[in-house]
């Protein structure tokens, strides 16, 4: 046998022996071993919930961005680096017909929709009122989001040319103010004290671009937003490309085409992509910091392990005496209570990300949440890395010990 193998034979079987010591001194103080672990399980559990719940909510976003199209194009008021701070819906410039067809004139758009919305009216039907954002545009606004009819009829070109006080309503918002999706049809609904017949129910769409909640959303033609609001300019242009494999080049042909009317950082021209990596990098910094709060907990299980081994050390003294008696090193002191440390976090740990895989079960039926391989390795290795940071003092305490001092201590 070679000296490579015995020595790996020799190492194998002292790890062996220091793990059995480890868990025999667990067993001997099982509800003090309990205890010590629920911190770090805890704190474990805090964290990757948290991290879950994050991977869920970006996986949710990113399928409402979907659902919308990846070739959906936003022509928003302001720069681009005010709309990725959140601003530049609110003042700025404003759009005109004469954008529209500018950029109509282009040929790239399978669909463009002019916008004007009054945001946050309060709305009533036969049985509730509830809060919407009443959506002024083109028949043209359908295929830009997506809808589809779960009811009834969509916008047309009658409708925007007659300027028909008539409104698209969703699912939700039907069953809210008149108790079903058939009671709407038909109905009148009242818009800031105007009437307005619900023609069609469309199916629910969840959260759309730039944040907002499609289904709280209510269409009416773009011409009946007079008797609502005395506003006549666009506050945004939705478009959708012909050829989305050419989406940059396009979004720069729209670019260099407003630009001859209005300045550079007077508006922004936005695709899924650009929104949806905003939104990511905002959920990241935010997932960040509700992760580092969380990680207090671990510190507080650290430090209750790094107390609950020097209790373990002060119990221990005359047998640490006896080891080092026997021919026991300062090593073999130190690598044996860093090892029942490091143990004991990692069974907390582990247990841990057990909980949580099994809550993370039962949340994924209603949100999808879900645990990565980065997420596993985290759990195990920030739960092994504290216990041999909060145990290296206790053991090299234990370790330093004189062997006669130890073995005459009472």
């Amino acid at each position: 046998m070679s000296k490579f193998k015995k020595k790996l034979i020799t190492n194998l079987g002292y790890i062996s022996f220091i793990c059995k010591s480890a868990i025999e001194d667990f067993n001997r103080n099982r509800f003090r071993t309990f205890l010590t672990s629920l911190g770090i399980l805890i704190g474990v559990m805090s964290v990757i919930l948290l991290m879950a719940l994050g991977l869920g909510l970006k996986e949710y976003i990113n399928g409402q961005f979907e659902s919308l199209g990846s070739n959906l194009v936003y022509v928003m008021p302001g720069s681009k680096k005010t709309m990725m701070r959140g601003g530049g819906m609110v003042g700025g410039i404003k759009f005109d017909d004469r954008d529209v067809e500018k950029i109509k004139r282009l040929n790239i758009t399978s669909s463009i929709a002019p916008l004007i919305a009054k945001i946050g009216t309060v709305v009533e039907g036969t049985k509730d009122s509830d809060i919407a954002d009443v959506i002024g545009s083109n028949e043209e606004i359908i295929p830009v989001f997506n809808l589809e009819i779960s009811s009834g009829r969509l916008l047309d070109k009658k409708d925007m040319m007659k300027k028909n006080k008539v409104a698209l309503v969703s699912v939700r918002m039907a069953e809210k103010l008149y108790q079903s999706e058939n009671n709407a049809l038909d109905k009148t609904i009242d818009i800031s004290g105007q009437n307005f017949k619900i023609i069609g129910v469309i199916k629910s769409k969840g959260s759309g671009g730039m944040g907002s909640d499609l289904d709280s959303h209510i269409y009416v033609p773009l011409k009946s937003m007079t008797c609502l609001t005395d506003e006549k300019k666009y506050y945004a242009i939705y478009l959708k490309f012909s050829n989305k494999n050419n989406m940059e080049d396009h979004k720069q042909m729209v670019i260099d085409e407003l630009r001859k009317r209005y300045d550079e950082d007077d508006f922004s021209v936005l695709d899924q992509a650009d929104i949806m990596s905003t939104v990511s990098t905002i959920f990241g910094v935010i997932n960040l910091v509700l992760v580092a709060i969380a990680a207090i907990s671990l510190l507080v299980g650290g430090i209750g392990v790094m107390n609950i081994m020097y209790v373990s050390v002060t119990e221990r003294i005359k047998e640490i005496g006896v080891r080092r008696a026997f021919g026991a090193q300062k090593k073999d002191i130190l690598m044996q209570f860093l090892t029942e440390s490091i143990i004991l976090t990692t069974m907390g740990g582990a247990l841990g990300l057990l909980i949580s895989y099994i809550i993370v079960l039962v949340v994924k039926v209603f949100f999808p949440a879900y645990i990565d391989v980065f997420t596993v390795l985290l759990a195990v290795g920030v739960s092994s890395i504290i216990g041999i940071i909060f145990g290296v003092v206790p053991a090299k305490r234990a370790a330093e010990l004189e062997p006669v001092e130890a073995m005459r201590y009472e």
